[in-house]
């Protein structure tokens, strides 16, 4: 027996009750009969589907929604303005707010609309059960964003209120607002065009949407949008002297309106050959005007007659002020777009050159909107010297003039830095060029502009850094296991605030398979994260990728820079992306590691304390906490940078010289040896003390040796070295 069979067994015998037509004894029914279609249950019961594709603007509806919008009852697929035709302008109004708050929520919403017929006379309401569909969302085939939903009419209500019938003055007012608030979302051109295709409401649907413009002595038609695309395009450009309704617009400034075709082919008979293709029954043509200026020609066409009365041209020139607005503001920032493409393709720097024995990778996005042209740049400077001079720096504004001393900042850095002089003079030099450029430049009309710069002179074989820094961020180094620290440096105020400003110079060194990270301030900060939490992000974007190519971690810091910025969906997009990003990457090839081959990698942090410089042991104690931020034993991590202090300290206490600072980190994670080795001048070995109770100091070595697993000095040079060893797990425990 089959498992139909078995099903109609089981539920189709039914016990005889009296009635009409029961079955017969042993009758079978089948199951399957009971089954209807979704399409079957919806349509009796009167209820329509449909689907708004909001990536191209296009409405399905099913035959019964179709009927219930006045629409020939089948399946069909129309343009949005279309429908929006034959709905109550508040009700769609009402609808989108009402959809907003859904999308939101991520929840299915119910609204009405009142359906208008073509006399403008309420026909029926309808109420909508809406759920949206977000991009990324499992939803209808072929929506990836939009709308799905169902239909159905509304009963009458006897006694209905008046204030919910139709009302074309109130309508028209909502339909106005609406279009306005649409113009002024437009960013581009196209995004103009677009809006205003979609415009449409009872009464008012154009057929055929067209925008012309004046190129010299031509009439040029920029947009059309319409059915009968073929040879919409076919007269154009022609000479502004021809006899045309849009040439008489753009010579006389008035509108021309043609009711009838028949007005049409007496007005303008050459014309009508051609425009009597679109089977068109009225048309509209309006000036465009913006400050008293004609600046294009709007058509609207018709497919049924259109009387034209005086609120009929009152709504077209309403809405022809607000495209012209529009579209005047969105040609303006197309200019401008273009112009700030051409500034910054001409003065980004041209090809990256190489370094020998190291990677090079750099990234560069401008900012948006305008002509926010920013100040941000970066260079690569081979030097006399056979090393390479590294540049970022960020000129204070983002407009065309930051852009230009920013160019001519660019230039003057390379040129002081190819004469050979070390990174503090640049950095002098360059402060008091921009301090003289902005002063003969502003004439006292602005405030001087200023410049962070962060310079570093790169030796590529032994992979020393000399660092000068003017007001700019600290440099970032990227470690082989994905870890990144901050190299604090000595640095001076930015350039151009103080002439006679001196830039100190700090001395790293680049470890094999570490990264020297430096970037300007739009990669860490957004407009809804401050510096600390920007950093934060970047550690936990670039943990795992540290031993890459420089070109994936490049990518990886520019893709955190769109992820912080997504949630912040109430900042307008205007508001966001608002500050260039510069990043350049230096990274010494892993060749010339120590350790056991395929063992994890060794981090090494490297640092000159000088004599005159005692407030930098507490950067040495930060970054050794940075280079053990995932060490194990926390207590162990506080004896480590208690005896690092003791070391530093004793160095610069009771020696002539500085302190040279070597702590390495090697080891699988979990069993590490941490090696630090402070070097000094003096040849003279460091002595036991016997300190009373109440001495302050003669305790190093005591302590030391209690919480050192390994610790001892040997002579290097004319000097020595004093080094301790600290486990992660203490040995034998």
């Amino acid at each position: 027996m089959s498992s139909d069979q078995a099903l109609q067994t089981t539920v189709g015998r039914r016990p005889h009750r009296p009635g009409p037509s029961p079955l017969a004894d042993g009758e079978r029914i089948d199951i399957k009969s009971f089954i209807m279609r979704t399409e079957d249950v919806l349509a009796s019961s009167e209820t329509g589907v449909w689907t708004w594709d909001g990536a191209h603007g296009r409405i399905s509806l099913d035959a019964t929604a179709a009927r219930l919008f006045e629409l020939p009852a089948e399946a069909v697929t129309l343009p949005e303005a279309a429908l929006r035709a034959r709905i109550a302008t508040e009700d769609i109004i009402e609808t989108e707010r009402v959809l907003a708050v859904a999308e939101a929520a991520g929840r299915v919403t119910e609204t009405r609309m009142r359906v208008i017929g073509e006399d403008g006379r309420v026909l029926r309401t309808v109420r909508n059960r809406i759920r949206p569909v977000r991009e990324g969302e499992p939803g209808v085939a072929g929506i990836t964003s939009g709308m799905v939903g169902t239909v159905m009419e509304v009963p009458g209500t006897p006694g209905r209120p008046a204030s919910m019938e139709w009302d074309w003055r109130r309508a028209r007012e909502a339909f106005v607002l609406d279009a306005g608030q649409a113009f002024s979302e437009a960013h581009t051109a196209k995004d103009v065009l677009r809006v205003t295709d979609s415009l449409a409401m009872p009464g008012f649907t154009p057929d055929g949407i067209a925008v012309f413009v004046q190129e010299g002595d031509e009439l040029s038609l920029v947009d059309y949008q319409g059915r009968d695309l073929e040879g919409a395009f076919d007269p154009f450009p022609m000479p502004v002297e021809r006899h045309y309704p849009a040439t008489d617009v753009l010579r006389t400034g008035r509108a021309v309106y043609l009711a009838t075709p028949e007005e049409y082919e007496s007005r303008y008979p050459e014309a009508w050959t051609w425009a009597k293709r679109f089977r068109r029954s009225s048309w509209a043509f309006l000036p465009l005007v913006v400050a008293g200026r004609t600046i294009g020609v709007w058509l609207a066409a018709f497919a049924s007659p259109v009387g034209f009365t005086i609120e009929d041209r009152s709504l077209l020139s309403t809405i022809a002020r607000l495209l012209a607005q529009a579209l005047s503001r969105a040609y303006l920032q197309d200019t401008e777009r273009e112009l700030t493409a051409d500034l910054q393709r001409t003065m980004r720097p041209g090809p990256t050159p190489q370094v020998p024995g190291m990677a090079i990778a750099t990234r560069y996005v401008p900012t948006g909107g305008g002509l926010r042209v920013g100040g941000d740049w970066f260079d690569v400077i081979p030097l006399p010297s056979g090393r390479v001079g590294l540049v970022i720096g960020d000129v204070q504004g983002h407009d065309v003039r930051a852009a230009a001393i920013m160019a001519q900042l660019r230039i003057a850095l390379r040129a002081y830095a190819s004469e050979g002089h070390h990174p503090d003079a640049v950095l002098s030099r360059a402060s008091r060029f921009l301090a003289g450029l902005t002063s003969e430049f502003d004439q006292g009309t602005e405030e001087p502009r200023f410049a962070t710069c962060l310079y570093v002179e790169v030796d590529p074989r032994s992979g020393a850094l000399d660092i000068s820094r003017a007001g700019h961020l600290d440099p970032e180094m990227v470690f082989e296991d994905g870890t990144m620290v901050t190299r604090p440096t000595e640095g001076g105020l930015p350039l151009g605030v103080s002439p006679e400003e001196d830039y100190p110079t700090t001395r790293l060194i680049l470890q094999p398979g570490e990264t020297l990270l430096m970037c300007t301030d739009g990669l860490v900060e957004t407009c809804t994260r401050d510096l600390e939490s920007g950093w934060a992000r970047l550690r936990k974007a670039v943990a795992g990728v540290g031993g890459g190519g420089g070109g994936d971690l490049a990518d990886t810091l520019m893709g955190t820079v769109h992820d912080a910025q997504e949630p912040s969906r109430t900042v307008p997009r205007q508001e966001r992306d608002l500050d260039d990003i510069a990043l350049l990457l230096l990274r010494r090839p892993p060749g010339a590691r120590k350790g056991p081959p395929g063992g994890a990698p060794v981090r090494r942090v490297v640092l000159t304390i000088a004599q005159s410089e005692p407030a930098r042991i507490s950067d040495a104690r930060g970054q050794l906490e940075t280079l053990l931020h995932d060490w194990s034993r926390k207590d162990r991590l506080s004896d480590a940078v208690l005896m690092l202090s003791e070391v530093v300290t004793n160095v610069l206490t009771h020696t002539d010289g500085d302190a040279l600072l070597v702590a390495e980190l090697s080891g699988p994670p979990g069993d590490r040896l941490l090696r630090v080795e402070v070097s000094d001048p003096s040849d003279e070995p460091p002595h036991r003390r016997h300190p009373g109770e109440l001495a302050s100091s003669g305790r190093g070595l005591l302590l030391m040796e209690s919480l050192s697993d390994a610790w001892g000095y040997a002579p290097r040079g004319p000097g020595k070295t004093t080094w301790f060893e600290l486990h992660e797990q203490r040995p034998g425990g």
